[in-house]
Order: structure tokens, then sequence, then C-alpha cells
């Protein structure tokens, strides 16, 4: 697994209010003040769709995809955010968190959970607050680094050629869902955007993907998930769907684990070309 070290992380010189500032197995225990860039794969071959595949369910109807870490390797941001505001509030002592605290006990969780989670002794309106003020800070660090996942934009132009149905589902507060998919010049790509806390239960609950099928009128036997987390991943298999695991930063057993049908580590993957249906 790539650590969130890696990529590079440029916070504004303006501290973040310090009751202001989101994780996922090993990443390095400390961030320094400014991280080097993530370093990019080697480009994939040109993609090869074949007409065989492991699902024998029919045509694709729909994809579904989550936003954070499988649109774009926002997960260096989260956690570079968390371990700063964190740090201020003297959470663990002062000790800063690691990468395995973060994939463990943060990423893909909903904020609501982890107000229990990291802060249980605040009262809740002050441990929403914090959360909030975690996602201003993640969103100033997007505005300015944010990038998508290599091969992205292909597997987009394949979806919009075949009129397949798309919707994006995602635990993120509609602020940064919104930001996210505009800076990725996504906005009118998606048919639908569902967002956890706007459902009965958020994520690992199915209920946001079992939304996002109703809204799109299509069986979970004729769509599949991408998804980079294991609350995600369960989410999508709870709703019926296989589920394709982006390993980029969780680690591949933990995906699998949770019920990934394989994973792969971008969208230039050739695994994903081989799967995919014609």
């Amino acid at each position: 697994m790539q650590s969130l070290h890696h990529p590079t992380i440029v916070p504004r010189r303006s501290t973040p209010h310090p009751h202001t500032h989101r994780t996922r197995h090993h990443f390095c225990s400390h961030f320094p003040s400014s991280l080097p860039h993530l370093r990019r794969p080697p480009p994939a071959p040109a993609a090869v769709v074949s007409p065989s595949s492991s699902w024998e369910k029919g045509p694709i109807e729909a994809l579904l995809f989550d936003i954070d870490g499988t649109l774009c390797d926002s997960d260096p941001l989260h956690f570079y955010a968390f371990r700063q505001m964190l740090q201020q509030v003297g959470f663990n002592n002062g000790v800063p968190i690691n990468e395995e605290f973060f994939i463990e006990n943060i990423s893909g969780r909903h904020n609501e959970d982890l107000c229990g989670i990291l802060l249980p002794n605040w009262d809740l309106p002050k441990a929403r607050k914090f959360l909030q003020d975690k996602e201003t800070y993640f969103c100033r660090l997007a505005e300015e680094q944010l990038e998508a996942i290599e091969g992205l934009d292909k597997v987009c132009k394949w979806i919009e050629e075949r009129g397949i149905k798309r919707a994006a589902v995602t635990n993120a507060p509609r602020p940064n869902a919104e930001l996210i998919l505009s800076m990725l010049k996504l906005t009118n790509f998606f048919e639908v955007v569902i967002i956890g806390n706007e459902c009965e239960r958020a994520k690992p609950f199915p209920d946001p993907y079992l939304k996002a099928l109703q809204a799109l009128q299509v069986s979970p036997q004729r769509a599949f998930v991408f998804e980079d987390s294991v609350s995600g991943v369960k989410a999508g298999v709870g709703a019926g769907m296989e589920v394709i695991g982006i390993g980029r930063r969780n680690p591949e057993e933990l995906l699998k684990e949770a019920g990934a049908s394989f994973v792969i580590r971008d969208f230039n993957d050739q695994n994903l070309w081989t799967q995919l249906l014609v």
C-alpha cells in the first residue's frame, strides 16, 4: 500500500482554528510540514474492453462511485487535516495520529460516527463543530491540491459513450462532495449525488446505495460500485451489488475481506478493463 506520506501537502500559512479540522492501514507516523507530490505510476497500456467477463449477469446499466479516495486521491489531505487538528486539541495526549489509526478508525466513516469515536467526552454540538471546521480546512487544501485518480477521464468517457447511468454516493458532507465534483469537472456527469447523512443511515449501511439504485431505477444485478474503504465496500455489498475496490490507500486484503470482488489501483488497471462488459 502506498503511504499517505508521499503526496505533497502544502497547507496555507494561516493555521486553522484550534477547534477546526478527517482517515485509513499503515501510513507514516509523521507528516512533515510540507509533503512531497504523489509519484504517478507509469502509464498503463491502452484499455482493451473484452466481451468476456467473470460476471454473467447481463449488460451493465449503472455504475456507482464513492467520491473521496475513489474519484480523487483525497485521503492524504483528510489525514493531514485530522492529524493537525486533533493534535491541537490534545487528542491522544498530543501525540499525532498515525496512518494505521486513520485507516482503522476514520477512513470512510460518517462524521456523526466520528463524534463518538474521536471525541466521546465532548458534548455533541462541540464535537460536530470540530468536524465541520475540519471539513472547512480540508476544502482549503483540496482547492489547491486535489487530483483525479489516474484513468478517471477514460472510464467516464467509456460510460458516456454507452449511455450507462451513474451516481456518486458518499459519506462526505454535501458541500465537500459538490466542491470535489466541481474541481474534477464532474458536476454534470453524475445523474444522482447521494449523501450519507441525507439517508436514514450512512455507510457502512447499504441505505445510500439502495437510494441511488432507486433513483436510477436499476436493479443491483445490473449495477456495480467503485469503493476505496471497508465501510463503503460493505455498504455496496449490502445493497446487493458487485464492488470493485480501489486499493490505492487501504490494503487490498481488507477490501477483499469486506466483500470486494477484486481490487484495482486506478482506472487504468487492465484487470478492470478485462472485466467490464461491452
